[in-house]
């Protein structure tokens, strides 16, 4: 079974015994955790020498999902930007093996349109046949016609908690990858999961892996919440941390 546990960014409760007390924050991270979502590059870009030093800071079994620019995804709007993918790619092939998955979150005011999607995943994949999933928030990405355009491309469809309609909570897209991001829920990136749900998530977890390269993020990190649930997960599959 393959499961890789995270969380978005790796920012921790520095109480917390099991991170060793010595090194960077990402280096204590990777002692526990065996990926990361890289979150920032969302915001701004990062020099290819940065991802190049991240990598080198952490084991070699070690992950970076990332997500793209929303320069990509939330201004152009998934149009016209081979520019802004060729630098993304770019800069982050720094990360070598390391690289995971890429992510494509997008607004919730985009809706599926078929030309616009098809054209800009033709262009993704003439530059990168990375692992690659694609969050979308508007309802009208959840009909067959999207799904077959994503898994076409080999393109997988993040499961979401919370869940804008019943399907968003459950992966889509390639059936290659598995990507759950879950958000805190009812107040989003701040609730914890109850241990229930949690049960219920690593029972999934284990049955997902067993067919696809299985991920789970957890972005409720406005108080920390993130590193106790993916500790708590982690736990529930019988796994140690480090």
């Amino acid at each position: 079974m393959d499961v890789r546990i995270g969380t978005a960014g790796w920012s921790f409760p520095r109480a917390l015994e099991m991170f060793p007390a010595e090194g960077t924050g990402l280096e204590r991270y990777a002692a526990v955790f065996d990926c990361v979502e890289i979150n920032s590059s969302f915001y701004r870009p990062h020099q290819r020498k940065t991802y190049e030093r991240w990598a080198a800071s952490t084991p070699e079994n070690f992950r970076f999902a990332v997500k793209a620019p929303r320069t990509i995804t939330h201004e152009r709007r998934l149009a016209e930007t081979g520019d802004l993918m060729a630098r993304f790619l770019d800069e982050t092939s720094g990360l070598g093996a390391k690289r995971g998955p890429l992510l494509i979150q997008l607004p919730s005011s985009l809706g599926f349109e078929t030309g616009v999607v098809e054209r800009f995943l033709a262009d993704w994949r003439r530059r990168t046949q990375a692992a690659t999933m694609l969050e979308p928030r508007h309802s009208t990405w959840f009909a067959p016609e999207a799904e077959a355009l994503l898994a076409s491309f080999d393109v997988a469809r993040v499961a979401a908690d919370p869940a804008i309609a019943p399907q968003a909570a459950e992966p889509g897209g390639s059936p290659s990858l598995v990507y759950r991001r879950w958000h805190g829920s009812p107040v989003i990136y701040e609730s914890p999961y109850p241990p229930k749900v949690l049960d219920g998530l690593a029972a999934r977890l284990a049955v997902e892996a067993g067919t696809a390269d299985t991920w789970c993020v957890f972005d409720n990190t406005k108080f920390g919440m993130a590193t106790s649930d993916a500790l708590g997960l982690l736990e529930r599959l019988g796994r140690r941390p480090g």
